[in-house]
């Protein structure tokens, strides 16, 4: 939800995973293939997901039938 709000206020997805994951780890170059830039974006659109309704997969019973009762 942090990746979600930085980005709603309009932070780059650099700035966002400055905040995230430190300064140190966010390399000056090789930022458009680095794996935290791929890592800070997936987490930016399942945030939005989970905002837009999403969530409600969360709450859904996974395997057994809803109407059984064990």
């Amino acid at each position: 939800m942090r990746a979600v709000d930085g980005r709603l206020e309009g932070n780059s997805y650099r700035k966002i995973a400055q905040g995230l994951f430190g300064m140190h780890r966010i390399p000056d170059r090789g930022w458009k293939t680095h794996d935290l830039r791929s890592r800070t974006i997936r987490l930016v659109q399942t945030g939005l997901h989970i905002i837009r309704g999403g969530y409600r997969a969360l709450l859904r019973r996974k395997g057994k039938d809803k109407n059984d009762a064990s």
